[in-house]
Order: structure tokens, then sequence, then C-alpha cells
């Protein structure tokens, strides 16, 4: 089988890759006018989320049979369509899911106390012990949207921590460390509300000002799970208000061009570039599954 990567993955993975039998071009800068005029020699890519797989482009992949996402999200990809045209989408789930559920656990500290603000106040020469007094997560409550791998992997963590956990999800599930509740008791409930659902046409501004008014007045909200699964512009106005007192993103509604950019203009909002895959151990787990799912079709 012959495979191209077209995004950056561990190179032990391409390693891996050609030991078991796969013919692999590694073309990780390739742009997407390359890519469619080179796709109709490969049987199989892996991608990121840097490399779009829409439509034009599937259409053109005449030999493509799979298409393997190193990572959770399938965003970037027309998975319906493609599998409509008999091309196998996979991804690697489980691979980073502890640490996204460890970015959700230090942002739920960085909340709390004010890590983030006192670090930049002590580089400043500055010794505000008084001003930066916090909170403590023990006897909080947090409510998870979501409750798949990673709002599991959250919810047991701060179950650890002393915290009552609350989650929501279409379907039911019975665990001892937290409980399942309807979407408007976990916003009227929760201290801090963190969101791990997939962006989809359901889940699309699944916390919007409707959401936002139901909360707690001074709850706190993570997300490190989808953009656009929280409206952006109701949660500024939110912060502005008071209604929310502060907030933690990882991910946001366009991460091309305003990358979060009204939601860090806020003293009361603290994130990153969408870090939450970024370990060196999630690198290595991704890689590894990533070689295992190709090696496992090239042999089929």
């Amino acid at each position: 089988m012959k495979l191209i990567v077209c995004d950056p993955v561990d190179p032990e993975a391409v390693a891996a890759m050609r030991e078991g039998g796969v013919d692999v071009d590694v073309n990780d800068d390739v742009t997407l006018d390359e890519l469619m005029e080179i796709i109709p020699e490969y049987e199989a890519m892996v991608v990121r989320s840097r490399t779009k797989v829409r439509e034009p482009l599937i259409d053109q992949a005449s030999n493509l049979k799979a298409i393997i996402r190193a990572g959770v999200g399938l965003d970037s990809i027309d998975v319906e369509y493609a599998e409509e045209h008999g091309v196998e989408v996979r991804n690697t789930p489980a691979a980073s899911s502890n640490a996204v559920a460890e970015l959700t656990i230090g942002y739920l500290f960085a909340l709390a106390r004010p890590i983030v603000e006192a670090t930049a106040s002590m580089k400043e020469g500055k010794w505000e012990k008084k001003k930066l007094k916090g909170t403590e997560l023990a006897g909080k409550t947090l409510g998870l949207i979501g409750f798949g791998r990673i709002g599991s992997l959250v919810g047991q963590k701060a179950d650890a921590l002393g915290m009552e956990v609350l989650f929501h999800r279409r379907t039911d599930v019975d665990v001892d460390f937290a409980t399942q509740v309807p979407l408007d008791e976990l916003l009227e409930r929760s201290d801090y509300i963190s969101l791990h659902v997939p962006h989809t046409p359901a889940t699309h501004y699944i916390v919007g000002e409707e959401e936002l008014a139901k909360m707690k007045d001074g709850v706190k909200v993570v997300n490190c799970g989808r953009g656009g699964t929280i409206d952006e512009d109701a949660l500024v106005e939110a912060i502005k208000s008071g209604k929310v007192a502060g907030a933690a993103f990882d991910v946001y509604e366009d991460e091309a061009e305003e990358r979060g950019q009204k939601l860090m203009a806020l003293p009361e909002v603290i994130g990153s570039p969408h870090i939450g895959a970024g370990t060196v151990e999630a690198k290595e787990r991704v890689g590894e599954e990533t070689a295992r799912i190709a090696i496992e079709i090239a042999n089929r």
C-alpha cells in the first residue's frame, strides 16, 4: 500500500509503518494544490488538523482506500462523503485522551488559584500577596458536558480532588465517581463547567446565551474540547456582565484568523493555542496507533 504523510507525525511511526510493509512518502508541508495533483498515486493518507480533506480532494483521490487522522477530531475531513466513496476514515481517539484531560484539570486549578496572574505579577517585580487570593477545588461542583473518553477521565481526576462531578450525555451510563443529570440541572448546579463534545450540527453552540443565563453567578467555564460548541460572543458578554467569573480555552471557533483574540482580550480569560494533545507521551501514542492502523489496512 502506498501512503502519504501530509502532516508532521512521530518519525518512529513512519519507521514502524515502513517496517510493517507500507510504502510511505513523507510530504508533511504539502499544499492543497500539490496534494490535488499527486493524490491519485496513493491508497492511503495520514493527516492531522492542518490538511483539510474535503469533497474535491476526495473526488480527485481515485485510488484512495483510507484516511487516517493522527489525532481525535474529524472536523477537517468530510467523513460521510469519504465513506460514501468507499474510503475508510480512522482516527486515534484514545491516544491523546489523558493529555487533554490533564490540561483541563490544569485549567481548573489555574481558574481557582490565580497562577497565571501571579506569575505575570512576579515577573514585573511585584509582590501582590493579598490581591492574589483564590479558592479551592475540593467541595466544588464540576459539570461535564460530554462524557466520553476525555470527559470521563476528567471526571475521575476531579473526583480524586474532592469535587462533586455531574455530567450530561445523550445516552445513559452508570459510574461511581459522577452523577448523570439533565443539561439544565448541570448548568444550574455547577461551579465549574467543562465541555467535552465533538463539534457537530447537534452540538453547535450547545452553550449559548440561553444556557449561560441558566448558570450560577460566578461560574467558570473550560473548553479543551472543540471550537464552536460555545457561542464565544455570548460568553464575552457574560464575562463582561460578571455572570461568568472566568474562562479557560484551548480551542476556538476560528483558529485560522481570529484565533480567540476576542476572548484573550479579557483579563478573566486564560488560554492556549490548541495544545491539548501536545505532550511527548501523547505524540508517541498517536504515532504508535497511526502506524498500527496503517499496517492493519495494508495487510488486509
